[in-house]
């Protein structure tokens, strides 16, 4: 049983009416360094992770000024400027903030100051720097944006902006190839999910007369369930390009060939838990379409299995985290897609997710920054004792990502497996168990082949631990990895829950014949298989420097990435390329062929006829002589006949 709690919004005041400086601020320090230049290089990666700090300490003074409200009263909206005014249709840039909103801007801030402290050390001799910096805080400001917006429209408007810096981020080093390649893979993969959303922003204005999120959910329950349906469709769609869940997840590993602190905000705070975001943040219109929902879960478990079936065979570190972050944002849409009860268990998954996995990857880049840039952890080996900063904080990452007690991954996908079996969902329970044991044997292997047994990198290869500017984002996002998941703990007196229903309601769990505590030591049994299995096999034995080219086919599959890849190249790809080419050949040899033979028959023929025009009276004069005579000699033919 789910009480709603009509929340009450009212306008900002004391340091809510600052709100807008949320998103100004970052957008105003990538301004600067873009439009500054070269001036800027000495500085000017200071004032974006000053600016980055600010936008955290002024997220922290609104929730806390929020958390005093009473719980319907907990939102406050600030009108910025009026967006548009056609015919019906008004739209405002107004900025809303309440529970579900502060939290993702706590995440956001925190993160990415975090991330914008460890670049300072991570890019030092890069000659662009000022350039990197510029863009992390653009990728904040749309986030931002993203969800502080009040209506479909500023959503969407953020939506976009946070496409095109990943675009920017993801092929920062342009001069490489793949680089450039990748980015526009995510562009223009993301524009599917992106076609999917605009239209639904569309219907959404059809059917209730409004973009705004208050008069558009007030009004839910009158949808008829062909149109909800439909509208849920298309927004899952957008959620499931920006979030790179299955079909669309194809992007993401290859977006790790930007540099790897954006990598860690793309993956941890902003990009990806986008449509978790949207799809919680709408969760009225969800509920009118169980389809919909049943959809939902159902990408999200297809994308925890696949994506933990192909991580276990990737040898790069970064791609393993990559496919990863895939397969952790699948149990995000499995926990919103159980619907009420479970909407806040995944976003307390999307925050402990943010906290272990920007952990993981800025200690990939560390490793990396160790090892003059290898990712490969065949060549790796025996770092714990060079690096050993790196190697307790990753420690953290690990134990938090497959779920051991006390670390904040057990808290928050353990109760999505609980939640998932007390509504009776069996399948999608013993699904989700196999996908813990998948995560457990994958990251389990990336420490064993990365920091456990003989090291296996050259000999001129000196690892070493990495700057203090760049461990000690490392330390602080290890504390929140051991300690998170407790203090946001989601049971039912938990901090999270409470905080939360004011957004999605309070509910009624229904109870079960079997103990919470027998789930638990199930599913931590599994972790331990699969991370025993892991270090059975990469441990205990061998790792030889180049992988082996004879495996079972499932290991062949998982390393080709179960041929989606190739899939896509084949149907879509492949076509599109010849496609593209005929119309090149129809345009050049056909349209062009018309235009251009019609333009050389006159200038052909114009240039012949220039021949006869010399100028000279003489030619002229003979030319009317002649012309004479054929007119005379015509005339006595026609008379003799």
């Amino acid at each position: 049983m789910v009480t709603t709690l009509a929340l009450q919004p009212h306008a900002a005041t004391g340091v809510h009416s600052l709100l807008w400086l949320l998103v100004a601020l970052p957008l105003l320090g990538a301004g600067v360094l873009l439009l500054g230049g070269k001036r800027t290089n000495a500085w000017g990666h200071l004032l974006a992770t000053g600016i980055a700090g600010v936008s955290f300490l002024l997220a922290v003074a609104c929730w806390a000024k929020l958390l005093g409200f009473t719980e319907e009263s907990r939102a406050v909206t600030r009108h910025v400027f009026e967006y548009l005014h056609v015919g019906g249709l008004r739209v405002d840039l107004d900025l809303f903030l309440d529970p579900l909103s502060a939290a993702f801007t706590l995440l956001i801030t925190g993160v990415g100051t975090l991330v914008h402290v460890y670049s300072i050390g991570y890019l030092e001799h890069d000659p662009q720097r000022r350039r990197f910096f510029a863009y992390l805080n653009l990728f904040l400001a749309s986030m931002l944006l993203l969800v502080l917006g009040s209506n479909f429209v500023v959503l969407y408007i953020g939506w976009e902006l946070v496409g095109v810096s990943s675009y920017l981020l993801i092929g920062f080093w342009s001069h490489k190839p793949s680089a450039a390649t990748a980015a526009k893979k995510a562009f223009i993969t993301n524009r599917v999910g992106d076609v999917g959303l605009s239209i639904a922003v569309v219907l959404i204005f059809a059917t209730f007369g409004t973009v705004g999120f208050g008069e558009v959910f007030a009004k839910a329950g009158s949808l008829g369930s062909g149109t909800a349906t439909a509208i849920c469709l298309l927004l899952l769609l957008g959620a499931c390009a920006k979030s790179a869940q299955f079909p669309l997840h194809v992007w993401l590993p290859d977006a790790m060939e930007g540099p790897t602190p954006a990598s860690a905000l793309i993956h941890a705070a902003t990009m990806v838990t986008a449509g978790v975001y949207l799809i919680a943040r709408t969760h009225p219109l969800f509920e009118q379409s169980q389809t919909a929902l049943n959809l939902v879960t159902f990408v999200g478990i297809a994308t925890v299995l696949i994506g933990g079936v192909i991580a276990c065979a990737q040898d790069d570190i970064k791609k393993v985290l990559a496919y990863s972050t895939i397969s952790q944002i699948g149990y995000m849409f499995l926990g919103v897609g159980l619907g009420p009860g479970a909407y806040a268990i995944g976003i307390f998954h999307l925050l402990t997710h943010g906290f272990f996995k920007a952990l993981l990857f800025l200690g990939a880049g560390s490793v990396m920054h160790g090892l003059h840039d290898e990712t490969d952890m065949r060549r790796m080996g025996g770092l714990r004792k060079a690096m050993p900063t790196t190697y307790w904080t990753f420690v953290a990452g690990w134990l938090a990502i497959i779920g051991m007690v006390p670390f904040a991954g057990f808290w928050s996908k353990d109760q999505i497996l609980e939640s998932a079996f007390i509504k009776g969902d069996y399948l999608l329970w013993f699904l989700g168990l196999l996908g813990a044991g998948l995560t457990a044997f994958y990251m389990t292997r990336l420490m064993c082949m990365t920091f456990w047994g003989t090291p296996r990198y050259e000999k001129d290869v000196h690892p070493h631990e990495s700057p203090s500017v760049m461990t000690a984002p490392l330390v602080v996002l290890a504390v929140l990895s051991v300690i998170g998941g407790f203090v946001l703990n989601t049971t039912r007196e938990g901090a999270l829950t409470r905080w939360l229903e004011p957004v999605f309601g309070r509910t009624e769990s229904p109870h079960s014949s079997v103990s919470p505590y027998v789930l638990t030591v199930i599913t931590l049994l599994v972790v331990a298989a699969g991370a025993y299995t892991a270090k059975v096999l990469y441990l205990d034995r061998p790792v030889p420097r180049t992988a082996p080219e004879n495996v079972a086919p499932p290991v062949r599959w998982a390393r080709e990435k179960l041929y989606f890849d190739t899939v896509y190249e084949s149907l879509l790809m492949r076509p599109g390329q010849y496609l593209t080419r005929a119309l090149v050949f129809f345009d050049g040899r056909g349209i062009d062929g018309v235009v251009n033979g019609a333009a050389a028959l006159v200038g052909g023929t114009s240039g012949r006829l220039r021949r006869v025009q010399t100028g000279y009276v003489r030619s002229y004069a003979l030319g009317v002589a002649g012309g004479a005579a054929l007119l005379v000699a015509g005339l006595v033919w026609v008379t003799v006949r």
